[in-house]
């Protein structure tokens, strides 16, 4: 018989790459986690681990069981959720990875609604993460709820273990100041722009690429004013008359003016569960009250 919390210990492995790494998502030491994972190699009478340079790495035995385990955890946090949904009263603690436009707009209102219906039973533990980062945590188990965005032209794949639930699609528009004379259309031609200085995302951001995309496909590559992480400050940047920006409708400011590109993109904002794990009833109710929201 597999012991599911050793089962558990080389899943981590598996997602986690180190021992060590595995040994800290699990709150155990490094040497608990290789004598465990010993354990379960006497259990399943096959090689699970083995050397590659200073580290441990799994074996194709490893491999095929650690897939396995993924499938015995899912179930395993259905049951939970099922026993959970049974309880007349909704409580637990959520972890929520949002990104900065967000966490900022979405969040906010969502919190509001949520501590109206609900008061302090559900607790939402929130971090601000990109989805670069958010979705591998969500994969680890490290937050129940990844909220994430995808641009029509940059899709963004959910990891197989995950589902997906749309909240809302919204426009990327040219942040214009308000004295601009494009204010005055309906929509802008980026080719028009090819000359004016921009406010860039920071290079290893996807919002970033989409700029590069979006700029290339009008036949120029932007010329950077600036870099910043943050929509708002890249619309203040943008109301102080130091650049252009690309920046979708949820990060709308007051002092700039946002108008639509003639070749239009739309970037869609999601929130991301692991499988069933919506059927608990904590994280069914925070995604209820972004839905709302």
């Amino acid at each position: 018989m597999l012991d599911v919390r050793r089962l558990r210990l080389l899943h981590a492995l598996s997602v986690h790459g180190t021992v060590t790494a595995a040994a800290e998502a699990l709150h155990v030491t490094s040497p608990a986690v290789s004598q465990q994972l010993a354990a379960l190699e006497r259990e399943a009478g096959v090689a699970l681990v083995e050397r590659d340079g200073r580290r441990l790495a799994l074996t194709r035995a490893g491999q095929v069981l650690a897939a396995h385990t993924q499938l015995v955890l899912d179930q395993l946090a259905a049951a939970e959720a099922d026993l959970a949904g049974l309880r007349t009263r909704v409580s637990g603690a959520v972890r929520l990875g949002a990104f900065v436009s967000a966490a900022s707009s979405l969040l906010p209102r969502a919190i509001r609604s949520l501590r109206a219906a609900h008061g302090d039973d559900v607790e939402l533990l929130v971090h601000e993460m990109e989805p670069e980062a958010s979705l591998p945590a969500l994969r680890r188990g490290e937050i129940d709820i990844a909220i994430v965005h995808a641009y029509n032209i940059m899709p963004r794949d959910v990891p197989v273990s995950c589902e997906s639930h749309e909240l809302l699609t919204e426009q990327v528009c040219v942040a214009l100041p308000m004295n601009d004379p494009l204010v005055q259309q309906d929509f802008v031609d980026l080719a028009v722009l090819a000359d004016r200085p921009w406010i860039m995302p920071r290079t290893d951001a996807s919002c970033h690429e989409l700029a590069q995309r979006a700029c290339g496909a009008a036949g120029f590559v932007p010329r950077a004013q600036a870099y910043c992480d943050d929509f708002g400050v890249m619309c203040g940047l943008v109301e102080a008359g130091l650049g252009l920006a690309l920046v979708p409708s949820l990060a709308r400011r007051p002092g700039v003016a946002l108008r639509p590109m003639k070749q239009p993109i739309y970037r869609t904002v999601s929130a991301v569960v692991r499988h069933r794990a919506d059927g608990k009833p904590a994280v069914q109710v925070v995604l209820d009250q972004l839905r709302q929201v």
